[in-house]
């Protein structure tokens, strides 16, 4: 391996670099000569059955098309990533298939050296044209899932000068698009040769640590250690994967994941219910399983977790009546009765994060928000970012209410006989879509809130298939869902707010964001030389949407909530961002 660190803080260096890892805006923690992850057990043993509950179910293993109900365990267990990143830096990445990488002095192609050693389940060698295919698939089948055609959607063209060489040509510079290519997940080219559509249920010929073995379509899905897995001993690798069994058991309902808990079916459990984790978890029962309730502290970034509404159509077209939805979401209330005050507010896109606007924009996210010309809102300059309204405990939400009800008749709708009406007499109402009945005391609390203000919110539970449907189409008025984000923004914020993906079916942009603002402010994300910009950037977008009132902002945690055996092994020192999941999968053994 190369023995140089690159530090990425701009383009205009004079030569191309190569390096063991990259760092955007920041150098690489770990030396050239890392033997593992400060996060792991370099010398954890090997060995046992590790089983986790995974909600809902499957019908499909092929990880990478649009449609389907997908299977966890084939992306992540059996198909290697070009590079890994580490848990522990806002965005850095080490080498795994490519040994190491470089990027032209001009900033306009990345080039990707792959290890030797790396070989498929099947045996084949992993060579340039399987990363080819792979990046291909992903980008230009039209059954792939559109989110990788819009994150690499800065390539111009993929070539093969060598077997073990693979440079990606790009349109226009772009500041982190060498390192989410690092994330592209790399198949064997003899993998989907009619293409997606047709193999929409067959799994990849990966060459990950993990090969699958069996499974139960819909309830369980099992994986065993590839005790051969060429990548074992790689720094990235090291201490990691230990367990020689993986199974996940799929449940659809929260309480039989509980009742399995109890019967000793799962050996960890990330509790996200607060009141379970304040009920369900009696000391008898978990001393008789040999388990222990744990909090870890998280410090990633929380992304912003709510109740997204609909832009593409009535009612939710009118800002004022989106607003209103705020003002009238009682969380104080909702946290105390229900949560058991486990809950914080979300704030942000960026919630727990420094890439979280506040209050008026100064310095140099005033002057990014004065370049974008006069297409952005008076407001969003001299007024301070819009934070969630609170519930006064003394006088409880009678007040919000009234000033959503204000904001509505501002809209143009009357109140009449307890109901609030359009110039046509048509009531306002929408339908809340949900795939799960854990929001359903919840929903029933505004449900009776907004009534009160004339306001008809229908609530519909349906199966998780149907409900992925009707996302996919953005057939809904209203629905939970999250914002992830890590805390270095890129590429994938053209899914969340673009205009081309607002009219992309199955894409992120759920809302349908389409703003010329917006537009301008995600080219900046391909264009910042360091990091304080990448900040500017972050915020400026942050202000921006949240001053459009797309979401009524729900809650997060710093804390993740998990059970599991007193006899699992996990790491004494944990990463600063991660899933707490995948990192007990991926870390953990059996002590």
């Amino acid at each position: 391996m190369k023995k140089l660190v690159l530090l990425l803080l701009s383009f205009s260096s004079a030569t191309a670099f190569a390096a063991y890892g990259l760092g955007l805006g920041q150098e690489p923690k770990y030396p050239a000569d890392f033997r593992a992850y400060e996060y792991v057990n370099p010398d954890a043993p090997k060995g046992g059955v590790f089983s986790l509950p995974m909600q809902g179910g499957f019908d499909t293993f092929n990880p990478f098309t649009l449609k389907g109900d997908k299977e966890a365990g084939v992306l992540n267990l059996t198909v290697d990533m070009l590079t890994d990143n580490s848990w522990d830096e806002p965005f850095s990445m080490y080498g795994l298939l490519a040994e190491d990488f470089s990027l032209a002095e001009d900033g306009l192609s990345a080039t990707f050296k792959l290890n030797p050693k790396a070989k498929f389940h099947n045996g084949d060698p992993v060579l340039a044209k399987d990363v080819a295919a792979s990046f291909r698939l992903l980008t230009q089948d039209k059954a792939a899932n559109p989110f990788y055609r819009i994150y690499w959607s800065d390539v111009a063209k993929v070539e093969t000068p060598d077997d073990r060489t693979v440079v990606f040509r790009f349109k226009q510079r772009n500041a982190e698009l060498h390192m989410a290519l690092g994330q592209l997940p790399v198949f064997s080219h003899k993998s989907y040769p009619e293409g997606l559509e047709k193999g929409a249920n067959k799994m990849p010929i990966g060459s990950g640590p993990y090969r699958f073995v069996k499974a139960d379509i819909g309830r369980m899905s099992e994986y065993a250690r590839d005790k051969n897995y060429w990548a074992q001993n790689l720094p990235t690798r090291k201490g990691r994967y230990n367990f020689d069994t993986v199974r996940f058991k799929y449940f659809k309902d929260d309480s039989v994941r509980l009742e399995g808990l109890k019967a000793g079916q799962y050996d960890f459990v990330y509790e996200n219910i607060a009141r379970k984790w304040a009920r369900g978890y009696s000391d008898e029962m978990l001393a008789k399983r040999g388990m222990g309730k744990h909090e870890w502290i998280q410090k990633s970034d929380a992304g912003m977790q709510g109740f997204v509404m609909n832009l593409r159509r009535a009612p939710f077209d009118n800002i004022l009546v989106r607003q209103a939805m705020v003002e009238s979401f009682d969380f104080e209330s909702i946290n105390a009765r229900i949560f058991y005050g486990a809950y914080r507010r979300s704030n942000s896109f960026f919630t727990n994060s420094e890439m979280a606007a506040t209050g008026k924009p100064q310095g140099a996210e005033l002057k990014l928000l004065q370049s974008l010309g006069n297409t952005v809102d008076p407001a969003v300059l001299n007024q301070p970012v819009p934070e969630p309204p609170q519930t006064d405990p003394k006088t409880g939400i009678r007040p919000n209410l009234l000033k959503a009800r204000a904001l509505l008749e501002k809209a143009g709708y009357r109140y009449k006989n307890g109901k609030l009406t359009d110039s046509q007499g048509k009531p306002l109402t929408f339908e809340f879509l949900t795939a799960s009945k854990t929001y359903e005391r919840i929903t029933a609390k505004w449900q009776r809130d907004l009534a009160k203000i004339g306001v008809t919110m229908s609530i519909r539970v349906t199966d998780p298939a149907l409900y992925q449907r009707r996302l996919n189409d953005f057939d809904f008025d209203m629905t939970i869902t999250a914002y992830s984000n890590s805390e270095s923004p890129g590429n994938e914020q053209y899914d969340y707010f673009g205009c081309e993906a607002a009219k992309i079916p199955g894409s992120r942009n759920l809302a349908g964001v389409c703003r010329p603002e917006v537009e301008k402010l995600l080219k900046h994300f391909g264009s910042f030389t360091n990091r304080e910009e990448l900040k500017t950037t972050s915020r400026a977008l942050d202000r921006t949407i949240r001053h459009q009132y797309i979401i009524v902002p729900a809650w997060y945690t710093d804390r993740y909530r998990v059970v599991y055996r007193n006899n699992l092994g996990i790491p004494q020192q944990l990463p600063k961002y991660y899933d707490p999941v995948f990192f007990s999968l991926s870390t953990g053994w059996w002590k």
